[in-house]
């Protein structure tokens, strides 16, 4: 099992730059891929966006990638073609200022050398995203095991979660036959008040088929064992399951509220509330898995 949760970081240097891989993931409906990549990347963006749906099928992904030039590094690496862009983008940025009579802040060589692509050098300047590429399967094994791992302790909880849910629909099913035993003499005294008020076999039949329907919670009972069986059977499966988990949720709600509905009888009222109770949390963990 994988949760949708997970960090990654994976450092390099090379080409007298030193860069940072980071990935996160968080939960979401299908897959959401995010991307901060510097200028002239488009190769690892290509890369990127073909190979994370083959890792990962759910979950909001988001990859960056930021770099620094090495203190020892040789070359200014400049790319002149940029820097001649920026230049005369910003003397027509001065200019409009100037005769709209705004006053603007000095540029320092500093500024401009910090705007995308002017600092980032020619052909030999992007060799350092050649070695960052090669990198990418490591960052989504990285974002993988993390999330594996935190699979695994999803699991754990979820079978927890699963043991209490099977435990309470015994102790409900235990109490519903008690309940039933106890209701007897009601349902005598029920049916001599309908004989009294109106001796009328049909309308008696059809009262007692209501009175039966209601309080029967077999049915409920039965689908709670059966949610739980086919839980069981998920969480041993490989592969993205946390929409079929999703799903089961609802049914396993489904029955806690009819039974709660059905009771007619405090203690098993507690048992169906606690049975929403575990139910729910279990819900919020279903929605990190995978």
């Amino acid at each position: 099992m994988q949760s949708m949760t997970g960090f990654a970081r994976v450092d390099g240097t090379g080409e007298g730059m030193s860069w940072a891989w980071e990935a996160r993931s968080v939960n979401a409906r299908g897959l959401d891929l995010r991307l901060r990549l510097p200028d002239g990347a488009d190769a690892l963006e290509a890369e990127l966006r073909k190979a994370t749906p083959r890792r990962f099928a759910r979950g909001n992904v988001s990859i960056s990638l930021r770099w620094s030039r090495l203190p020892d590094a040789a070359g200014g690496g400049v790319n002149r073609v940029a820097l001649d862009q920026a230049l005369a983008a910003l003397a027509e940025v001065e200019a409009v200022a100037a005769q709209q009579g705004r006053e603007l802040a000095a540029v320092s060589a500093a500024d401009i050398l910090a705007l995308r692509g002017v600092a980032e050098g020619g052909e030999a300047g992007q060799a350092w995203l050649k070695a960052a590429q090669s990198e990418i399967a490591a960052l989504l094994d990285a974002l993988a095991h993390a999330r594996e791992s935190e699979g695994a302790a999803l699991a754990t909880l979820l079978t927890t979660s699963i043991d209490e849910i099977a435990r309470l629909a015994a102790e409900a099913r235990e109490t519903a036959a008690a309940r039933a035993a106890r209701a007897g003499e009601t349902l005598r005294a029920r049916v001599a008040a309908l004989m009294e008020a109106a001796p009328d076999t049909d309308r008696l039949e059809q009262e007692l088929a209501l009175i039966a329907v209601k309080a029967d919670v077999t049915e409920e009972l039965d689908r709670l064992d059966a949610h739980v069986a086919a839980a069981r059977v998920h969480l041993t499966e490989t592969g993205p399951i946390g929409r079929k988990l999703d799903f089961l949720m609802q049914e396993f709600n489904r029955e806690a509220n009819t039974l709660a509905s059905k009771s007619g009888d405090a203690e098993l009222t507690r048992v169906a509330l606690a049975l929403k109770v575990v139910i729910d949390q279990m819900r919020e963990q279903v929605q990190n898995v995978e």
